[in-house]
C-alpha cells in the first residue's frame, strides 16, 4: 500500500481547530507556497515551512504528511533539507519514539537564515560571474585606448555597463553580509534597526 497522507489519519494538525482557523492557516500555508515557488524555492519545501510555522507546535512527519497529503519520502527529504537551511529544528519529545520538527519562530532570525542561503546560492556566484565577465575587457579597453583605437568608446562603455551592475550587485551583497552578521544576533541590534539603519544610508 503507497505511503500517502491521503490514507493517514495520524494528527493532522489542521484538525480539532474552528473552521475559520483552519481556512487561515490553509490560506497561508498557500501563499508561503506560492512565495516560495516564485523565489525558485520547491513549494513542498515552502509548504512544510509555512506549517510548521503557522501551527506553532513541533509536529513529526505524519502529521506533516496527514496536513498537506504528500508521502513520507518527500516530507522526510523536504524536513532534512529545511534542518539544514537552519529555519526548523529537531525536537525530542519525551515519551515518544517519533522524531518532532519545529520551525523558528522568530521572523528577522528566519529572514536571517533565508538570506543567507540566498546570497550563498545566488548572490555569490552571481557577483563572481560578473566580475569574470567584466575581466574579459579590461585589458582590451586598455589596450585600445593607447592605440586611439575607435573601438576605445564601445569597450569604455560596455565596461562603465558592466561596473554599475556589479556596484549594484555589490552593494546588494554588502546589505546582505551585515544583515548576516554577527553583530546582527540577539545580542546585536534589532531587525528593524538595522533595516532603518541600512534605509537611511541608501536615502
Amino acid at each position: 500500500m503507497p505511503d500517502t497522507a491521503a490514507q493517514s489519519t495520524a494528527g493532522n494538525p489542521l484538525d480539532g481547530v474552528t473552521s475559520e482557523l483552519r481556512r487561515a492557516r490553509e490560506q497561508f500555508i498557500r501563499l508561503w507556497g506560492q512565495m516560495g515557488s516564485n523565489w525558485g524555492v520547491p513549494r513542498t519545501m515552502a509548504e512544510i515551512h509555512a506549517l510548521l510555522y503557522i501551527v506553532g507546535e513541533p509536529l513529526n512527519t505524519d502529521s506533516v504528511m496527514a496536513a498537506l497529503g504528500i508521502s513520507r519520502g518527500n516530507a522526510s527529504t523536504t524536513l532534512r533539507s529545511l534542518v539544514e537551511w537552519g529555519i526548523i529544528s529537531r525536537i525530542h519529545v519525551r515519551g515518544d519514539r517519533k522524531e518532532y520538527f519545529q520551525a523558528e519562530q522568530d521572523v528577522w532570525k528566519l529572514f536571517r537564515v533565508i538570506l543567507r542561503e540566498r546570497k550563498k546560492r545566488e548572490v555569490d556566484p552571481l557577483l563572481e560571474s560578473l566580475r569574470d565577465c567584466r575581466d574579459v575587457t579590461r585589458d582590451a579597453s586598455a589596450s585600445h585606448k593607447r592605440k586611439i583605437d575607435p573601438q576605445a568608446a564601445a569597450l569604455e562603455s560596455h565596461n562603465a555597463r558592466l561596473d554599475g551592475m556589479i556596484d549594484f550587485v555589490a552593494m546588494i551583497d554588502l546589505i546582505s553580509q551585515q544583515l548576516i552578521s554577527p553583530s546582527s544576533s540577539e545580542k546585536g541590534p534589532s531587525g528593524l534597526e538595522i533595516a532603518a539603519k541600512l534605509l537611511e544610508q541608501a536615502s
